[in-house]
């Protein structure tokens, strides 16, 4: 694995970064921008997931920084379950549910990897 030196190297943290605006575009637009609750959790998870990258990444361990993944991973997780609520309630439509949880699915996969990667240093 390449020498990573900035947590904008990683490209789980890109793809993370990549998810932040679909997710705004859509809590902004339609029934979903009137329902306070769900957009501002979906948001705040999205975020979340992005964030805690970048946080892990300035940790002295590897050990604290897949804990930090492990968050963000979870956060990803949760955007995808949030989209479900905004499926079944007819808040978006199933090509953007899709289209949003295949990018939140590749930020998890990124971020899983990561995590193996990290737990497999002595």
């Amino acid at each position: 694995m390449a020498v990573i030196k900035r947590f904008e190297d990683l490209e789980a943290w890109r793809a993370a970064r990549e998810v932040v605006p679909q997710v705004y575009k859509q809590c902004g637009e339609g029934r979903l921008s009137k329902d306070f609750a769900l957009r501002d959790q979906l948001c705040r998870a999205a975020v979340s997931c992005m964030s805690n990258i970048a946080e892990g990444f300035s940790r002295n361990s590897d050990k604290d920084f897949a804990h930090f993944l492990d968050i963000a991973k979870g956060s990803a997780l949760e955007v995808q379950s949030l989209l479900y609520v905004a499926l079944d309630l007819n808040y978006i439509e199933k090509n953007e549910f899709t289209k949003l949880y295949e990018a939140t699915d590749r930020v998890a996969a990124l971020t899983g990897g990561l995590i193996s990667y990290l737990r497999k240093q002595p």
